[in-house]
């Protein structure tokens, strides 16, 4: 018998047992007959008892022991998943021995670890600045840099930077509010117009000065660029400046084209400043930068994107298939919507997301059985992944307020 001490626990297994497994490390053990070789494959020798010590986990080396004496390893639920393949690795065994009930499952377990890990990992990224304050330490101006850094990035670290972040918050909201007061009608008179755009130009300053300061605390500028946030600073400032630009080309046309040209050119003109004044909507995509709610909802549309796809797939699906059907039971009534097939799309989409306008609806009995069968097949879809990606948001959500107070 093989005299083997694990973790303090000894166990006794013949030679010829051991044996019949020459690549594993105990079947090593049996057959070198060099002690020097020997003892490069346990951890200690004890001569008095002729035992070979293994500073390993003996609550698991009981699996190792029993695939030794009956030829299969089994695989309990409660067990680790890494650290078990780390101690049948270390001990040459392959988890090809297991049964295959066992080999699937913890497989399985295996997999849900491993994403279960690799979201936490990009939960933390989430949360992490793409600089750290050590970086400026010895560059130029770091000093400086870093406060500045502080000031925009943490908004933990100090009472101003704090304020900071909730100023940068409340300029987002006021210029949401003042783009959406410019279009009300009593708002459009000279004395308006003049509130708006002073009110405009003060929040472009702030984003302008908020967008310089992070582009001058960054280390690296070609990081700057790629991060998602700062491509969303940089399009909150650019519609203000390009429509200066533009009404000051507009003022240039006026001196040098003659009167037909210049009514074509401030209409062309007109609406590209009205495209450019909408781009001034995606400065609520600002808010995310200090909302754990948004990044949580941006987390898991990334998470999900499968999911959402399928979903769309079906529903693109569903609306051919209905629309298909209700056009070859509605075609031949008189003054029907359902003149063909595309023009059912509109009322196939509408039905099957459960909205139901009534804009257009079925004459007759099939027609309505029809309109019956989208609708309930609707709600089995939109029903389906709903629970999943809610599930999925409340767990990143709560996961990332948690990285953010141990934080």
């Amino acid at each position: 018998l093989l005299n083997i001490n694990v973790g303090g626990k000894l166990f006794h297994i013949a030679y010829k047992v051991l044996a019949q497994y020459p690549i594993t490390r105990l079947g090593k053990l049996a057959l070198y007959t060099d002690p020097v070789k020997r003892l490069q494959l346990c951890d200690d020798y004890l001569v008095q008892k002729n035992e070979y010590f293994f500073d390993r986990d003996p609550s698991i080396f009981h699996y190792i022991f029993h695939f030794y004496r009956s030829g299969v390893l089994w695989v309990m639920d409660e067990m680790c998943p890494s650290n078990f393949v780390e101690e049948i690795e270390y001990w040459g065994i392959h988890l090809k021995y297991s049964q295959r009930c066992c080999r699937i499952l913890f497989e399985e377990k295996q997999d849900e670890l491993n994403e279960y890990l690799k979201i936490e990992k990009e939960l933390e990224a989430e949360l992490e600045p793409l600089d750290s304050g050590k970086v400026f330490d010895g560059q130029f101006l770091g000093g400086f840099r870093k406060m500045v850094w502080n000031l925009i990035e943490n908004p933990y670290s100090s009472v101003p930077a704090k304020i900071i972040a909730v100023m940068s918050s409340f300029f987002v909201l006021i210029s949401i509010v003042g783009m959406t007061l410019s279009t009300v009608e009593e708002m459009k008179n000279k004395t308006g117009k003049m509130w708006m755009e002073q009110m405009e130009m003060i929040c472009a300053i702030f984003f302008t000065s908020e967008y310089l300061m992070r582009l001058i605390s960054s280390s690296s500028f070609k990081n700057f660029l790629r991060a998602a946030f700062n491509a969303i600073d940089l399009v909150a400032i650019l519609p203000f400046y390009i429509q200066i630009l533009f009404e000051n080309l507009d003022d240039g046309d006026m001196q040098y084209h003659e009167e037909l040209h210049k009514v074509e050119n401030v209409s062309k003109l007109g609406k590209v400043l009205k495209l450019i004044k909408l781009m001034r909507i995606f400065r609520i995509l600002k808010l995310a930068r200090h909302s754990t709610g948004l990044r949580a909802f941006s987390f898991t549309m990334r998470q999900c994107y499968q999911q959402v796809c399928c979903l769309l797939l079906f529903i693109a699906m569903g609306v051919f298939t209905f629309s298909a059907l209700i056009h070859s039971v509605e075609h031949d009534v008189p003054g029907t919507d359902f003149t063909s097939i595309p023009c059912a799309w509109w009322w196939a989409a509408v039905s099957l997301s459960t909205v139901g306008y009534g804009d257009t609806v079925p004459d007759t009995i099939l027609g309505r059985m029809v309109a019956f069968v989208c609708i309930s097949f609707g709600i089995i879809l939109n029903g389906m992944p709903i629970s999943i990606l809610y599930n999925k948001f409340s767990d990143y959500y709560a996961k990332l307020k948690a990285h953010e107070m141990s934080q």
